[in-house]
């Protein structure tokens, strides 16, 4: 399903992509409690409830069950219908079942109840980012960027370099990566980003230094290698690209990747 759930995204960890890996828009937490753990101690007012709900959506979803994420925000929002967050939070869900005209309006939605929250910007930025309009997304993670409340900037710094490279706007992508990076050195995801940037900047060299570290930081998945793939056929080195296709083909056979590699679409 995703990398971008790759973000976003850290609350919004893009970058995009599977739900084998989180959303660039989401923090990563651990898993929810049991169910009967939480019910000994039901808060009555309906602010916490609607939170609690939430926040077992938030993990539920970065877990990749969809079906009891979305249970949960709708039951945060029949508690109380004026919690932005779990607005915000469903759209993301709604975005992964594709129910895009309902995941835009459950955003909508957050901004009306709290058009100030840089979560919330950060998501929506993201949303918009992967449906196509890249260009919108930018003002929403710069809102959330400038934000003194927001405590992970750094992940609408890498949804918005990830916006900018998509656009083709590979300065200000690697800025924004960059600025993403000194938060967090060894973030896989701001790494396979740069390496983006350098393969479409024909820097193959560079590209292949930055994956190195992706692949030594975490599993690669589709995406990655599918560009290391590419990099190896653009560097000449038809062993490592037999390679790296071998393993796209073990590992990933039903991925959008591998497809394109029988297709033989390589850009």
């Amino acid at each position: 399903m995703m990398k971008a759930l790759r973000g976003l995204f850290a609350f919004f960890c893009l970058g995009a992509l599977a739900l084998l890996a989180l959303p660039s828009a989401l923090a990563q937490k651990s898993l929810p409690p049991p169910a009967d753990t939480l019910s000994s101690a039901v808060p009555k007012d309906i602010h916490t409830r609607a939170k609690l709900h939430t926040e077992l959506g938030s993990l539920y979803f970065q877990n990749g069950n969809l079906i009891v994420a979305l249970e949960e925000l709708t039951i945060a929002i029949s508690i109380n219908p004026n919690y932005a967050q779990a607005y915000s939070t469903r759209g993301l869900v709604l975005y992964y079942i594709k129910e895009l005209e309902s995941a835009e309006k459950d955003f909508q939605r957050a901004l009306n109840l709290d058009e100030k929250d840089p979560e919330i910007n950060n998501n929506y930025g993201w949303f918009l980012c992967h449906i196509g309009k890249e260009k919108e997304s930018i003002a929403y993670f710069l809102r959330a960027i400038k934000s003194p409340l927001y405590q992970t900037p750094e992940t609408a710094y890498l949804n918005a370099g990830t916006c900018y490279s998509r656009i083709g706007e590979l300065a200000l992508a690697e800025e924004f990566i960059r600025k993403n990076l000194r938060f967090s050195p060894d973030n896989p995801q701001a790494l396979f980003q740069l390496a983006n940037i350098s393969y479409k900047r024909g820097n193959y060299d560079a590209a292949k230094e930055h994956l190195k570290n992706v692949v030594r930081l975490s599993d690669p998945d589709a995406e990655v290698l599918w560009l290391l793939l590419r990099v190896e056929r653009r560097l000449g080195d038809r062993s490592a690209e037999s390679s790296q296709a071998a393993q796209l083909r073990r590992k990933f056979p039903d991925s959008p990747e591998y497809q394109e590699f029988l297709k033989g679409n390589f850009e």
